[in-house]
């Protein structure tokens, strides 16, 4: 049975997420911006918390943990790589190691360009991907630290996993994202119509992501930085892909 997916708004435009195994009764938790939202949904479900994964350090990702830790007992989970910057963690991962909400296992990435060593996890029977701050709904996270190259190649990893991967990433970003994806690919009929839903959305109040791949890839400018008609727009013709992310990473901060 797949994962069920709960998707949590905390702060003022942060996500966290429950992952509930409905075969053994787990459940994980994916990041932890705000302790009382996750609390509400836990007990609205009756869910045990059993293990808690974080994705990066910053402070909106991680806040919530004492309170929920002084509630549940859970594992946590987060990269080995970072464990100097992150809370006390139970369990280290690194890219490639296996992790488990009950009897479905996920895979780590390591997903560096908005922070160095942020990691992502896939669970690819549900399929889900937790990005949080790296492939975001038409976009991706600011690069506080990593490069462009970095962050290029981060998202190459998660735009090869299967078309039909829901997306859960960490901000409500996306009419802003939409605005700027029209400025990079104005004539992409795909993203205008995504744009017009996202509107919708957003005027009634109801939660952009998570997504799915398969739009991302078509409608992202982030993940299209090979696409000819968008190299012509930026005057990049045959360029280097990463440095055409590179561009468009620069206009969206200039945004």
């Amino acid at each position: 049975m797949p994962l069920d997916v709960r998707t949590i708004p905390c702060l003022e435009d942060n996500y966290a997420y429950l992952a509930h195994d409905p075969a053994t009764g787990a459940t994980g938790l994916f990041d932890i911006p705000e302790a009382a939202p996750i609390i509400a949904v836990l007990e609205d479900t009756g869910w045990l918390l059993t293990d808690i994964f974080i994705t990066h350090h910053h402070w909106d990702h991680v806040d919530g943990l004492a309170d929920i830790l002084s509630k549940y007992p859970a594992r946590v989970i987060g990269a080995e790589a970072d464990k100097a910057r992150l809370p006390k963690l139970d369990v280290v991962v690194r890219e490639g190691d296996r992790v488990e909400i009950g009897s479905e296992a996920g895979t780590v990435i390591d997903v560096s360009g908005h922070t160095i060593n942020h990691i992502a996890y896939h669970f690819p029977e549900t399929p889900v991907v937790f990005t949080a701050d790296s492939l975001m709904a038409l976009g991706c996270g600011r690069l506080f630290e990593g490069t462009p190259e970095q962050m290029y190649d981060s998202l190459e990893k998660l735009a090869v996993l299967p078309e039909n991967t829901v997306v859960c990433s960490g901000h409500e970003y996306t009419a802003s994202n939409a605005k700027f994806a029209l400025t990079i690919e104005p004539d992409n009929e795909a993203l205008i119509s995504r744009v017009r839903q996202v509107e919708v959305l957003t005027q009634n109040g109801i939660a952009t992501v998570p997504s799915i791949l398969a739009e991302e890839l078509d409608t992202n400018p982030f993940l299209r930085a090979n696409e000819p008609s968008i190299q012509a727009h930026l005057g990049m013709d045959g360029a280097d892909p990463a440095a055409v992310f590179a561009e468009i990473r620069a206009r969206k901060d200039r945004f």
